[in-house]
C-alpha cells in the first residue's frame, strides 16, 4: 500500500479532470443557447445558482477530505464514512450509475464536434448517418484504452486533451465578429427575458456544474488526498465559475440571440480558425469528461464492492478486486464499460441526463449536510485543516433539494423514490450496521444541549411560557403494573411530557449498576414497542424517599423544570400506598403537583370517556383535572371519548365552584356541554365514595379532587374503597391552573 501510495498522482489531475468536466460538453453546446434564450443577466444568474450548489460541496468536501483519510470511492467514501454504511452505499450505487451513465453521455456529445461531417453527408447523399457511426467507435477505443492501459493512460491523455481545450478556448476569446463592433454598449443593456423558461434551460445548463468533484474519485490513487482533494476541486471550480463568465460575456457581446439559440456551435462562428478549432475543442472537451467519468466510475465501484454492499458476495469480491500491483479496477471498469455502451447504443440519453443531474444533486446535498452537521454535532476527533463555514454548508444543502424539485419535481420524486427503496433493502440485508441516524445523533445532543441552557438562562421565557405538564413517575423495577406508564404515554402524546424511572433498592455497586443497564433496555424497548414519546430512565438508591429526593431533582427533559409527580399502587393489593402517602409532604415541598394513580386489572374503557368529580373544597384541582383530560383525550386510544364533570355540593348550595364552572361553560373557555356536567347534592349521610363507585365504575379513567389536609389526616385510607371500578387518578394541585 505504502509504493503504491509514493508511486500515486499529485494534484494535477484532481484540478485538470474537475476542470476539463466543468469546461466540457454543456459549455460548447448550451452556453450559447442560454444566453440567446434569457440574456446575459439571465444566464449569469444560472451560473451563481448553480454555484451556490457547487462551491459549498467542493469547500465541504475539502474539509471532510482535510479530516479524515481518503481512501477509494472519493465522494462515495467520504459519504459512507459519515452517514454510515447503509445510506452511503445507497447514496453510492445511484452515484455510480450517474457516473457511468455520464460516460455514455460525453460520448455521445463527442459526436456533435462531426456535425460539419454529418451535414455534408445529407446534403451530397441526400440521407442523414446515424450518430452511432462515431460515437459507438469512440466508445469502443477508449473502452480497449483504460482496460489495457488503466488511469495513467488516462491522466496523460487528460493533459494532453485540457491543452487542446483551453486553445481552443482563447481562440474563441480573442475572435471577433462584425456584431460585435456594432454592440459595444450592449453589455451595459442586457434585461433579463423568457424567466419563465429559467429553470428550463438550468436543467440543461447544470451538468456542466456536476464536473467539479470528478477529481475526487482518483482519491484512492493519490499520492495525498487530504491536500490534493482540496487544492485541485476548489481550484477547478474557482477557475470554472471565471472562465463561465467571460464566456458568457463574450457569447452575449459576439451575436445575436437568434444565432445563439439556433446554432448549438455558434462559438465556431466567433472564434479565430472556429470552424476547426471548436469542433476540436468539443471533442476535446467531450473526451476529457468522459476520460474523467470512465476513470472515476469504476472506482466508486470497486469502493462498493470492497464494503461488500451488495447482496451477491461473489459479486462483491470481482468488483473490490484490483490488479495486482496498480489496484487498477479493472473488474469494475469492465462492468462500467458495458452499462455505458448500453446507453450510447441507445443514442438519446436526454432525459436521462437530468435523472443524473438530479441525482448528482442528491449527492451534492449529502456532502453539504454532513459539513453542515459536523460543524454542529461532530466528535472530537473532527479537525480538519480546511474548514468550510456552516451557513455556506446550509446554503448548498437547501439550494441542492430546492434546485432538484425546480429542474423537474416527477424526476425528483422519482429519484427520492429510488433513493428510499435502495436504502430499505439495503438497511434489511445489512440490518447489523448504523443507519442514517448515526450522523445526526450528535448534531441532536449538541442541540438539545444548546436548548437547554439558553431555557436555564432565560428565566422570563419559563415565566412566560403556557403551562405544559412535565410528570415524573417512579415505580419499583420488580413492578408488572402498566397503569402508570400508559397514563405517561396518554399525557406525553402531544402536549405533554412524561419521565418513567423504575427504581433499584440498593447502593450503587457494579451489579447494581448492570441490573440498571439491563432494565433500561427493556423499558426502552417497552417504549418502542408501544410508540410512545416517554422518556425512560432507571435509578439505584438504598430507600425509596431516597430515590424520592434525587427524582424530584432532576431537571426535566423539555427544558423546563419538571411540575408533576406520579405514583401508583394497585387498587386489589395496595402495600406501596403508605410509602406515597409518607412521601406526599416531600414532593410537595419541591412545588410539585401530585397524581396518585390507583390501577386496576381490567381493560380501559375508551368509550366512557373520563370522569371528572368536583367539590367546593378542592376547586383548586378542578382546572389541572380538565386540562389533563383534554390532553388525554387528544391520543389516538381515546378517540371518541368524552369529559364528564361531576360537582358534588350541599342541598340547594350554589357556592362559587358552581359559578366558576358554568362560567367556563358559557363562556366557550370549557368546550363541554351542560349535559356532561351534572350537579349532585348530597347531605352528611351520602357515602362519597359509594356514590362514585356507582357513577363512574364504567369508565375509562376516573379524576377525584385530594386536599393536603386530607392525605395528612387520613393517610392511605383517603385512597382505598374504589375496587370496583377502573383506573383512579387522585389530583393535587400545587397552584389553580389557568384555562385560557
Amino acid at each position: 500500500m505504502t509504493q503504491a501510495k509514493a508511486k500515486g498522482f499529485g494534484t494535477a489531475p484532481v484540478f485538470f479532470t474537475a476542470i476539463s468536466t466543468i469546461l466540457g460538453a454543456i459549455l460548447f453546446l448550451r452556453f450559447g443557447f442560454a444566453v440567446g434564450t434569457l440574456g446575459y443577466a439571465g444566464t449569469l444568474l444560472i451560473i451563481l445558482m448553480g454555484h451556490l450548489v457547487t462551491i459549498p460541496t467542493a469547500f465541504a468536501i475539502s474539509e471532510i477530505a482535510t479530516n479524515q483519510r481518503v481512501e477509494g470511492g472519493g465522494e462515495y467514501f467520504i459519504i459512507s464514512r459519515s452517514f454510515g454504511l447503509n445510506i452511503g452505499g445507497t447514496i453510492g450505487i445511484v452515484l455510480f450509475m450517474s457516473q457511468a451513465i455520464s460516460v455514455a453521455f460525453y460520448v455521445i456529445a463527442f459526436t456533435e464536434a462531426f456535425e460539419p461531417v454529418f451535414n455534408w453527408f445529407q446534403n451530397t447523399y441526400g440521407f442523414s448517418l446515424p450518430r452511432q457511426v462515431i460515437s459507438i467507435p469512440a466508445m469502443a477505443l477508449l473502452a480497449i484504452l483504460i482496460l489495457r492501459k488503466g488511469a495513467n493512460f488516462g491522466v496523460k491523455a487528460l493533459y494532453f486533451v485540457v491543452a487542446i481545450l483551453f486553445v481552443s478556448i482563447f481562440l474563441f476569446f480573442i475572435g471577433k465578429t462584425e456584431y460585435a463592433a456594432e454592440a459595444t454598449e450592449r453589455i451595459a443593456y442586457s434585461p433579463l427575458r423568457n424567466m419563465d423558461n429559467f429553470f428550463f434551460v438550468f436543467a440543461i445548463i447544470f451538468p456542466a456544474f456536476t464536473g467539479m468533484t470528478a477529481g475526487v474519485g482518483l482519491s484512492g490513487d493519490l499520492k495525498n488526498p487530504g491536500r490534493s482533494i482540496p487544492l485541485g476541486t476548489v481550484a477547478g471550480t474557482l477557475v470554472g465559475v471565471i472562465v463561465y463568465i467571460f464566456i458568457v460575456f463574450k457569447l452575449n457581446n459576439s451575436a445575436s440571440p437568434d444565432d445563439l439559440i439556433n446554432n448549438q456551435l455558434a462559438m465556431s462562428d466567433i472564434a479565430v480558425f472556429g470552424k476547426w478549432i471548436i469542433p476540436l475543442g468539443l471533442a476535446a472537451s467531450t473526451i476529457s469528461s468522459a476520460l474523467g467519468s470512465i476513470m472515476v466510475a469504476p472506482r466508486t465501484l470497486q469502493a462498493l464492492g470492497h464494503d461488500k454492499t451488495f447482496p451477491f458476495q461473489g459479486f462483491n469480491r470481482k468488483m473490490a478486486k484490483g490488479k495486482v500491483d496498480t489496484n487498477e479496477p479493472f473488474n469494475a471498469s469492465v462492468i462500467t464499460i458495458i452499462i455505458a455502451f448500453a446507453f450510447v447504443i441507445i443514442g438519446d440519453v436526454n432525459a436521462v441526463a437530468k435523472v443524473i443531474s438530479i441525482f448528482f444533486m442528491l449527492s451534492y446535498g449529502s456532502l453539504c449536510l454532513i459539513s453542515f452537521l459536523n460543524h454542529f454535532g461532530s466528535s472530537p476527533s473532527y479537525r480538519p485543516t480546511f474548514r468550510s463555514h456552516w451557513v455556506l454548508s446550509l446554503i448548498g444543502f437547501i439550494f441542492s433539494i430546492f434546485i432538484m424539485f425546480k429542474m423537474d419535481y416527477l424526476y425528483a420524486i422519482f429519484a427520492i423514490g429510488v433513493m428510499v427503496a435502495l436504502y430499505i433493502y439495503i438497511s434489511f440485508y445489512h440490518s447489523e450496521r448504523q443507519g442514517l441516524e448515526s450522523i445526526f445523533r450528535s448534531a441532536l445532543f449538541q442541540i438539545n444541549r444548546n436548548l437547554q441552557v439558553y431555557l436555564q438562562q432565560n428565566q422570563s421565557i419559563k415565566k412566560k411560557a403556557s403551562w405544559h405538564p412535565s410528570a415524573v413517575c417512579v415505580t419499583e423495577v420488580n413492578s408488572d403494573r402498566d397503569n402508570a406508564f400508559k397514563l405517561l404515554t396518554w399525557i406525553s402524546n402531544k402536549y405533554g411530557f412524561g419521565t418513567y424511572i423504575q427504581y433499584i433498592h440498593g447502593y450503587y455497586s457494579s451489579s447494581a449498576h448492570d441490573q440498571a443497564k439491563e432494565a433500561l433496555e427493556l423499558l426502552i424497548e417497552r417504549t418502542e414497542s408501544r410508540d410512545s414519546n416517554v422518556y425512560v430512565d432507571t435509578i439505584v438508591s438504598p430507600s425509596y424517599t431516597s430515590a424520592i429526593a434525587q427524582i424530584i431533582q432532576l431537571p426535566g427533559i423539555s427544558g423546563l423544570d419538571n411540575n408533576m409527580a406520579l405514583f401508583e399502587y394497585d387498587k386489589k393489593d395496595p402495600t406501596n400506598l403508605e410509602q406515597i402517602a409518607e412521601n406526599y409532604p416531600l414532593v410537595r415541598s419541591g412545588n410539585y403537583d401530585v397524581c396518585i394513580l390507583g390501577g386496576s386489572n381490567r381493560g380501559v374503557n375508551f368509550h366512557e370517556g373520563i370522569h371528572i368529580w368536583v367539590r367546593r373544597v378542592d376547586y383548586d384541582n378542578l382546572n389541572l383535572m380538565i386540562l389533563l383530560s383534554y390532553i388525554i383525550l387528544g391520543h389516538p386510544d381515546w378517540k371518541g371519548g368524552k369529559i364528564k364533570i361531576f360537582n358534588v355540593r350541599k342541598p340547594g348550595q350554589h357556592d362559587e365552584a358552581t359559578d366558576n364552572l358554568l362560567e367556563l361553560v358559557k363562556t366557550g373557555r370549557l368546550p363541554i356541554s351542560l349535559k356532561n356536567i351534572e350537579f349532585i347534592d348530597i347531605d352528611e349521610s351520602t357515602n362519597l365514595k359509594t356514590l362514585i363507585n356507582e357513577k363512574s365504575i364504567k369508565a375509562g379513567l376516573t379524576m377525584i379532587g385530594f386536599r393536603s389536609e386530607q392525605i395528612k389526616h387520613e393517610g392511605e385510607k383517603l385512597f382505598e374503597g374504589y375496587t370496583e371500578m377502573g383506573d383512579v387518578l387522585f389530583v393535587n394541585a400545587f397552584r389553580n391552573k389557568e384555562i385560557n
